[in-house]
Protein backbone atom coordinates (compact mmCIF):
# COMPACT_ATOMS: atom_id res chain seq x y z
CA UNK A 1 0.00 0.00 0.00
CA UNK A 2 1.17 3.52 -0.75
CA UNK A 3 0.89 5.08 2.71
CA UNK A 4 0.48 8.83 3.09
CA UNK A 5 2.38 8.52 6.37
CA UNK A 6 4.06 5.13 6.94
CA UNK A 7 4.89 3.68 10.33
CA UNK A 8 8.62 4.09 9.62
CA UNK A 9 10.86 5.16 6.76
CA UNK A 10 14.57 4.92 6.07
CA UNK A 11 16.84 7.94 6.45
CA UNK A 12 19.03 6.96 3.50
CA UNK A 13 20.85 9.08 0.97
CA UNK A 14 23.89 9.15 -1.32
CA UNK A 15 26.24 8.43 1.62
CA UNK A 16 24.76 4.96 2.09
CA UNK A 17 24.91 4.28 -1.65
CA UNK A 18 28.57 5.29 -1.77
CA UNK A 19 29.42 3.17 1.25
CA UNK A 20 28.00 0.04 -0.39
CA UNK A 21 29.74 0.82 -3.68
CA UNK A 22 33.05 1.21 -1.85
CA UNK A 23 32.63 -2.27 -0.37
CA UNK A 24 31.79 -3.80 -3.74
CA UNK A 25 34.83 -2.18 -5.31
CA UNK A 26 37.06 -3.41 -2.48
CA UNK A 27 36.15 -7.01 -3.47
CA UNK A 28 35.98 -8.06 0.21
CA UNK A 29 32.37 -8.72 1.24
CA UNK A 30 32.38 -10.49 4.60
CA UNK A 31 33.45 -9.25 8.05
CA UNK A 32 36.68 -7.46 7.27
CA UNK A 33 38.15 -4.02 7.84
CA UNK A 34 34.85 -2.14 7.50
CA UNK A 35 33.24 -4.34 10.15
CA UNK A 36 36.17 -3.69 12.47
CA UNK A 37 35.75 0.06 12.02
CA UNK A 38 32.02 -0.20 12.68
CA UNK A 39 32.64 -2.18 15.86
CA UNK A 40 35.18 0.35 17.12
CA UNK A 41 32.89 3.30 16.37
CA UNK A 42 29.88 1.63 17.98
CA UNK A 43 31.85 0.73 21.11
CA UNK A 44 32.96 4.35 21.42
CA UNK A 45 29.37 5.56 21.00
CA UNK A 46 28.17 3.26 23.78
CA UNK A 47 31.15 3.93 26.02
CA UNK A 48 32.19 0.27 26.26
CA UNK A 49 35.39 -1.68 25.62
CA UNK A 50 33.98 -4.18 23.13
CA UNK A 51 31.43 -4.26 20.32
CA UNK A 52 30.89 -7.45 18.30
CA UNK A 53 28.98 -7.16 15.03
CA UNK A 54 26.63 -9.99 14.01
CA UNK A 55 24.06 -10.85 11.35
CA UNK A 56 20.94 -9.61 13.17
CA UNK A 57 19.48 -8.72 16.54
CA UNK A 58 18.05 -12.17 17.26
CA UNK A 59 21.42 -13.88 16.98
CA UNK A 60 22.86 -11.09 19.13
CA UNK A 61 20.40 -12.05 21.87
CA UNK A 62 21.24 -15.75 21.40
CA UNK A 63 24.97 -15.08 21.74
CA UNK A 64 24.34 -12.81 24.73
CA UNK A 65 22.78 -15.77 26.56
CA UNK A 66 25.65 -18.04 25.58
CA UNK A 67 28.18 -15.38 26.48
CA UNK A 68 27.09 -15.32 30.14
CA UNK A 69 26.82 -19.14 30.30
CA UNK A 70 23.06 -19.60 30.45
CA UNK A 71 22.01 -23.16 29.67
CA UNK A 72 19.63 -26.06 30.34
CA UNK A 73 17.92 -25.96 33.71
CA UNK A 74 18.34 -22.20 34.11
CA UNK A 75 15.54 -19.65 34.28
CA UNK A 76 15.79 -16.20 32.74
CA UNK A 77 13.27 -13.49 33.58
CA UNK A 78 12.13 -11.56 30.51
CA UNK A 79 9.40 -9.01 29.73
CA UNK A 80 6.04 -10.33 28.58
CA UNK A 81 5.62 -7.19 26.47
CA UNK A 82 8.42 -7.43 23.91
CA UNK A 83 9.23 -9.00 20.57
CA UNK A 84 9.27 -12.78 20.72
CA UNK A 85 13.05 -12.97 20.04
CA UNK A 86 13.71 -11.80 23.60
CA UNK A 87 12.19 -15.02 24.91
CA UNK A 88 13.21 -17.26 22.00
CA UNK A 89 16.90 -16.66 22.67
CA UNK A 90 16.45 -18.13 26.15
CA UNK A 91 14.86 -21.24 24.70
CA UNK A 92 17.64 -21.55 22.09
CA UNK A 93 20.14 -22.28 24.89
CA UNK A 94 17.82 -24.75 26.65
CA UNK A 95 16.76 -22.41 29.45
CA UNK A 96 13.25 -21.36 30.49
CA UNK A 97 11.89 -17.83 29.98
CA UNK A 98 9.86 -16.53 32.91
CA UNK A 99 7.59 -13.61 32.05
CA UNK A 100 7.49 -10.45 34.14
CA UNK A 101 5.10 -7.51 34.07
CA UNK A 102 5.72 -3.98 32.87
CA UNK A 103 5.90 -1.09 35.30
CA UNK A 104 2.71 0.87 34.62
CA UNK A 105 0.57 2.34 31.82
CA UNK A 106 2.91 5.34 32.01
CA UNK A 107 6.09 3.24 31.76
CA UNK A 108 6.07 0.14 29.54
CA UNK A 109 9.55 -1.02 30.56
CA UNK A 110 10.13 -4.05 32.77
CA UNK A 111 9.00 -3.78 36.41
CA UNK A 112 11.77 -4.38 38.98
CA UNK A 113 9.14 -5.36 41.58
CA UNK A 114 7.63 -7.97 39.25
CA UNK A 115 11.07 -9.34 38.43
CA UNK A 116 12.04 -9.67 42.08
CA UNK A 117 8.84 -11.57 42.84
CA UNK A 118 9.77 -14.18 40.20
CA UNK A 119 13.36 -14.92 41.28
CA UNK A 120 13.95 -18.56 42.28
CA UNK A 121 17.08 -20.62 42.97
CA UNK A 122 17.11 -21.47 39.24
CA UNK A 123 17.14 -17.85 38.07
CA UNK A 124 20.42 -17.05 36.34
CA UNK A 125 19.73 -13.80 34.50
CA UNK A 126 17.30 -11.01 33.72
CA UNK A 127 16.84 -9.65 30.22
CA UNK A 128 15.70 -6.04 30.41
CA UNK A 129 14.20 -4.53 27.26
CA UNK A 130 14.46 -0.78 26.74
CA UNK A 131 10.94 -0.53 25.34
CA UNK A 132 10.47 2.14 22.71
CA UNK A 133 13.99 3.44 23.26
CA UNK A 134 13.34 4.40 26.90
CA UNK A 135 15.92 2.90 29.24
CA UNK A 136 14.73 0.66 32.06
CA UNK A 137 15.27 1.44 35.74
CA UNK A 138 18.80 0.10 35.56
CA UNK A 139 19.89 1.14 39.09
CA UNK A 140 17.08 -1.04 40.46
CA UNK A 141 18.01 -3.94 38.19
CA UNK A 142 21.70 -3.68 39.02
CA UNK A 143 20.81 -3.82 42.71
CA UNK A 144 18.69 -6.94 42.11
CA UNK A 145 21.46 -8.55 40.07
CA UNK A 146 24.02 -7.95 42.81
CA UNK A 147 21.66 -9.11 45.56
CA UNK A 148 20.77 -12.39 43.82
CA UNK A 149 24.00 -12.98 41.85
CA UNK A 150 22.28 -12.65 38.46
CA UNK A 151 23.54 -11.71 35.04
CA UNK A 152 21.96 -8.64 33.47
CA UNK A 153 21.38 -8.71 29.69
CA UNK A 154 20.18 -5.61 27.88
CA UNK A 155 17.81 -6.05 24.98
CA UNK A 156 18.76 -2.67 23.53
CA UNK A 157 17.28 -3.29 20.08
CA UNK A 158 15.09 -0.18 20.44
CA UNK A 159 17.71 1.93 22.12
CA UNK A 160 20.94 2.81 20.25
CA UNK A 161 22.05 6.14 21.67
CA UNK A 162 19.64 6.10 24.61
CA UNK A 163 20.98 7.19 28.00
CA UNK A 164 20.22 6.55 31.65
CA UNK A 165 22.04 8.43 34.43
CA UNK A 166 24.72 9.62 32.03
CA UNK A 167 25.51 6.17 30.60
CA UNK A 168 24.48 4.80 27.23
CA UNK A 169 22.33 1.76 26.58
CA UNK A 170 24.74 -1.06 25.90
CA UNK A 171 26.91 -0.10 28.88
CA UNK A 172 24.32 -0.73 31.60
CA UNK A 173 24.45 -4.52 32.00
CA UNK A 174 26.86 -7.44 31.62
CA UNK A 175 26.19 -7.70 27.88
CA UNK A 176 23.79 -5.99 25.49
CA UNK A 177 22.20 -6.86 22.15
CA UNK A 178 21.22 -4.39 19.41
CA UNK A 179 19.24 -4.82 16.19
CA UNK A 180 19.71 -2.87 12.96
CA UNK A 181 16.54 -4.12 11.25
CA UNK A 182 14.98 -1.84 8.65
CA UNK A 183 12.65 -0.09 11.10
CA UNK A 184 15.29 0.67 13.72
CA UNK A 185 16.87 4.05 14.54
CA UNK A 186 20.12 2.72 13.08
CA UNK A 187 18.96 0.64 10.11
CA UNK A 188 20.97 -1.65 7.85
CA UNK A 189 18.19 -4.04 6.76
CA UNK A 190 19.53 -6.87 8.87
CA UNK A 191 22.53 -6.71 11.20
CA UNK A 192 23.11 -6.51 14.92
CA UNK A 193 25.70 -5.80 17.61
CA UNK A 194 26.74 -7.01 21.04
CA UNK A 195 28.48 -4.76 23.57
CA UNK A 196 30.27 -5.58 26.81
CA UNK A 197 33.09 -4.43 29.06
CA UNK A 198 34.02 -8.02 29.93
CA UNK A 199 37.13 -9.16 28.02
CA UNK A 200 36.35 -12.88 28.42
CA UNK A 201 32.75 -12.50 27.32
CA UNK A 202 33.83 -10.48 24.28
CA UNK A 203 36.38 -13.10 23.26
CA UNK A 204 33.76 -15.84 23.58
CA UNK A 205 31.24 -13.87 21.52
CA UNK A 206 33.78 -13.36 18.75
CA UNK A 207 34.55 -17.09 18.61
CA UNK A 208 30.92 -18.18 18.69
CA UNK A 209 29.79 -15.89 15.85
CA UNK A 210 32.17 -17.62 13.42
CA UNK A 211 32.05 -21.39 14.02
CA UNK A 212 34.17 -21.28 17.19
CA UNK A 213 37.25 -20.60 15.08
CA UNK A 214 40.37 -19.04 16.58
CA UNK A 215 41.27 -17.10 13.42
CA UNK A 216 39.14 -15.72 10.62
CA UNK A 217 39.30 -15.58 6.86
CA UNK A 218 40.18 -11.89 7.11
CA UNK A 219 43.18 -12.72 9.33
CA UNK A 220 44.42 -15.27 6.83
CA UNK A 221 43.83 -12.89 3.92
CA UNK A 222 46.11 -10.36 5.61
CA UNK A 223 48.76 -13.00 6.21
CA UNK A 224 48.34 -12.97 10.00
CA UNK A 225 47.57 -16.70 10.18
CA UNK A 226 47.50 -19.73 7.93
CA UNK A 227 45.36 -22.16 9.97
CA UNK A 228 42.95 -22.21 12.91
CA UNK A 229 41.56 -24.27 15.75
CA UNK A 230 37.88 -24.74 16.62
CA UNK A 231 37.39 -24.36 20.36
CA UNK A 232 33.59 -24.07 20.71
CA UNK A 233 30.40 -25.20 19.04
CA UNK A 234 29.99 -21.98 17.12
CA UNK A 235 27.64 -20.52 14.53
CA UNK A 236 27.71 -18.61 11.28
CA UNK A 237 26.44 -15.32 12.69
CA UNK A 238 28.82 -13.11 10.74
CA UNK A 239 27.72 -9.77 9.25
CA UNK A 240 28.57 -8.71 5.72
CA UNK A 241 30.82 -5.76 4.98
CA UNK A 242 27.89 -4.05 3.26
CA UNK A 243 25.84 -4.16 6.46
CA UNK A 244 28.77 -2.71 8.37
CA UNK A 245 29.32 0.01 5.77
CA UNK A 246 25.67 1.03 6.03
CA UNK A 247 25.99 0.89 9.80
CA UNK A 248 28.91 3.31 9.86
CA UNK A 249 26.97 5.88 7.86
CA UNK A 250 23.84 5.39 9.92
CA UNK A 251 25.85 5.69 13.14
CA UNK A 252 27.12 9.09 12.00
CA UNK A 253 23.47 10.22 11.71
CA UNK A 254 22.25 8.64 14.94
CA UNK A 255 22.62 11.57 17.34
CA UNK A 256 20.77 14.02 15.08
CA UNK A 257 18.16 11.39 14.22
CA UNK A 258 17.47 10.61 17.87
CA UNK A 259 17.21 14.29 18.71
CA UNK A 260 14.64 14.79 15.94
CA UNK A 261 12.71 11.78 17.19
CA UNK A 262 12.67 13.30 20.69
CA UNK A 263 11.32 16.58 19.32
CA UNK A 264 8.64 14.77 17.34
CA UNK A 265 7.68 12.71 20.39
CA UNK A 266 7.29 15.83 22.52
CA UNK A 267 5.15 17.42 19.78
CA UNK A 268 3.01 14.28 19.54
CA UNK A 269 2.40 14.26 23.29
CA UNK A 270 1.56 17.96 23.42
CA UNK A 271 -0.91 17.72 20.53
CA UNK A 272 -2.49 14.48 21.72
CA UNK A 273 -2.93 15.88 25.24
CA UNK A 274 -4.59 18.97 23.78
CA UNK A 275 -6.77 17.43 21.05
CA UNK A 276 -7.34 13.85 22.22
CA UNK A 277 -6.89 13.90 26.02
CA UNK A 278 -8.64 10.53 26.38
CA UNK A 279 -5.63 8.81 24.77
CA UNK A 280 -3.02 7.47 27.21
CA UNK A 281 0.58 8.59 26.70
CA UNK A 282 3.26 6.21 27.97
CA UNK A 283 6.61 7.91 28.72
CA UNK A 284 5.11 11.39 28.75
CA UNK A 285 7.80 13.89 29.76
CA UNK A 286 10.55 11.25 29.60
CA UNK A 287 11.98 11.99 26.15
CA UNK A 288 15.25 13.49 27.44
CA UNK A 289 17.96 10.89 26.90
CA UNK A 290 15.61 8.46 25.15
CA UNK A 291 16.10 7.06 21.66
CA UNK A 292 12.35 7.47 20.97
CA UNK A 293 12.23 4.47 18.64
CA UNK A 294 8.43 4.22 18.52
CA UNK A 295 5.43 6.32 19.58
CA UNK A 296 3.10 4.08 21.63
CA UNK A 297 -0.31 5.33 22.78
CA UNK A 298 -3.13 3.69 24.74
CA UNK A 299 -6.58 3.92 23.20
CA UNK A 300 -9.48 4.90 25.43
CA UNK A 301 -11.11 2.05 27.34
CA UNK A 302 -13.68 0.30 25.19
CA UNK A 303 -12.21 1.37 21.83
CA UNK A 304 -12.26 -1.44 19.26
CA UNK A 305 -8.60 -1.46 18.23
CA UNK A 306 -8.92 -3.23 14.84
CA UNK A 307 -11.60 -0.77 13.80
CA UNK A 308 -9.44 2.16 14.89
CA UNK A 309 -6.45 0.85 12.93
CA UNK A 310 -8.60 0.18 9.85
CA UNK A 311 -9.99 3.70 10.03
CA UNK A 312 -6.48 5.16 10.27
CA UNK A 313 -5.61 3.10 7.19
CA UNK A 314 -8.38 4.84 5.23
CA UNK A 315 -6.62 8.12 6.05
CA UNK A 316 -3.40 6.65 4.60
CA UNK A 317 -1.75 6.38 8.00
CA UNK A 318 -0.03 3.15 9.02
CA UNK A 319 -0.24 1.96 12.62
CA UNK A 320 0.97 -1.14 14.42
CA UNK A 321 0.98 -2.96 17.79
CA UNK A 322 4.00 -3.30 20.08
CA UNK A 323 3.41 -6.05 21.09
CA UNK A 324 1.04 -8.98 21.42
CA UNK A 325 2.21 -10.40 24.79
CA UNK A 326 4.48 -13.41 24.32
CA UNK A 327 2.61 -15.68 26.81
CA UNK A 328 -0.45 -15.49 24.54
CA UNK A 329 1.35 -16.97 21.51
CA UNK A 330 0.58 -20.61 20.70
CA UNK A 331 4.24 -21.62 21.03
CA UNK A 332 4.40 -20.24 24.60
CA UNK A 333 0.87 -20.50 26.01
CA UNK A 334 1.13 -24.05 27.31
CA UNK A 335 4.34 -23.52 29.29
CA UNK A 336 4.21 -19.84 30.22
CA UNK A 337 1.29 -19.86 32.62
CA UNK A 338 -0.52 -17.44 30.35
CA UNK A 339 -1.20 -13.91 31.53
CA UNK A 340 -1.62 -14.79 35.21
CA UNK A 341 0.42 -12.40 37.30
CA UNK A 342 0.73 -9.87 34.48
CA UNK A 343 -2.13 -7.44 35.14
CA UNK A 344 -0.44 -4.33 33.76
CA UNK A 345 0.74 -6.08 30.60
CA UNK A 346 -2.75 -7.49 30.05
CA UNK A 347 -4.36 -4.06 30.47
CA UNK A 348 -1.99 -2.05 28.28
CA UNK A 349 -1.54 -4.70 25.56
CA UNK A 350 -5.25 -4.60 24.79
CA UNK A 351 -5.14 -0.82 24.20
CA UNK A 352 -1.67 -0.10 22.77
CA UNK A 353 -1.31 1.27 19.25
CA UNK A 354 1.92 2.52 17.71
CA UNK A 355 1.76 5.71 15.65
CA UNK A 356 4.26 6.67 12.89
CA UNK A 357 7.66 7.95 13.98
CA UNK A 358 10.83 8.20 11.89
CA UNK A 359 13.76 10.51 11.29
CA UNK A 360 12.42 12.10 8.10
CA UNK A 361 9.00 12.77 9.58
CA UNK A 362 7.92 16.42 9.86
CA UNK A 363 5.92 18.33 12.45
CA UNK A 364 3.21 18.70 9.83
CA UNK A 365 3.09 14.91 9.57
CA UNK A 366 2.63 14.71 13.34
CA UNK A 367 -0.24 17.19 13.18
CA UNK A 368 -1.85 15.13 10.40
CA UNK A 369 -1.61 11.92 12.41
CA UNK A 370 -3.00 13.50 15.58
CA UNK A 371 -5.86 15.13 13.68
CA UNK A 372 -6.65 11.74 12.13
CA UNK A 373 -6.65 10.10 15.57
CA UNK A 374 -9.07 12.77 16.76
CA UNK A 375 -11.40 12.32 13.79
CA UNK A 376 -11.43 8.53 14.07
CA UNK A 377 -12.10 8.53 17.82
CA UNK A 378 -14.78 11.21 17.50
CA UNK A 379 -16.63 9.10 14.92
CA UNK A 380 -16.38 5.94 17.02
CA UNK A 381 -17.64 7.54 20.22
Amino acid sequence: MNWKIPLFDLDYGPEEEQAVLDVLRSRWLTMGEVTQRFEAAFAETCGVKHAVAVANGTVALHLACLGVDIGPGDEVIVPALTFVATAACVRYVGATPVFADVTSPDDLTLSPASVESLITPRTRAVIVMHYGGYACDMPAFRALAEKHNLKLIEDACHAPGAERDGRRAGALGDVAAFSFFSNKNLATGEGGMLTTDDDEVAAKLRRLRSHGMTTLTWDRHRGHAWSYDVTDLGYNYRPSEMLSALGLVQLSKLEASNQHRRELSVAYHELLAELVPQVGLPFAGKQTGAACHILPVLLPEGTHRPEFMDAMKTWGIQTSIHYPPIPEFSAYRATSGGMDGLPVTRAVAEREVTLPLYARMSLDDVRTVVQSVREVLDKSS
